[in-house]
């Protein structure tokens, strides 16, 4: 009797380019931190939707999100407790108003936590680049490359 070999298909993935842009610090255990862990410049102020993208570039580098601490200045209050990111779920929670309006705070379970600038959406590329690099750079400078206000 004949053995039939005949394969079923591959499962077919689409495709998603990350597209969050991010400016990573390079890690130096050896070091304190002594600024942001890097940058990062959301498209929108829409919380829910950067987070997904964020995560699809962070989550293999850094450990799944479970918690973000953001500033509500600049992101809807109405998202404030848990919500879902790429099938998984986040909390999230406001900042006190005295801390820098211009970070974002994530949590891993598995790996820690980040402190990343976030440039604002509306920022000329041409500034957005400067704050990133400046943000990723990890020189140690105690000037602050990020706008204030």
């Amino acid at each position: 009797m004949p053995l039939s070999t005949a394969a079923s298909p591959l499962p077919v993935e689409p495709f998603r380019t990350p597209s969050a842009r991010l400016s990573l610090r390079q890690v130096d255990t050896s070091l304190t931190r002594t600024g942001p862990d890097g940058a990062w410049w959301p498209r929108t102020h829409d919380l829910a939707h950067e987070l997904c993208e964020l995560a699809d570039v962070l989550d293999p580098l850094w450990g799944r999100i479970t918690h973000v601490a953001a500033n509500p200045r600049h992101w809807p209050a109405t998202l404030h407790g848990t919500i879902v990111v790429n099938d998984h779920e986040v909390r999230v929670d406001w900042f006190a108003p005295g801390l820098n309006p211009h970070r974002i705070l994530l949590q891993s379970y598995s790996a820690g936590h980040w402190d990343l600038l976030v440039v604002p959406p509306r920022t000329a590329a041409p500034s957005a680049a400067r704050l990133m690099t400046a943000a990723s750079a990890g020189s140690g400078s105690r000037r602050r490359p990020w706008p204030r206000g």
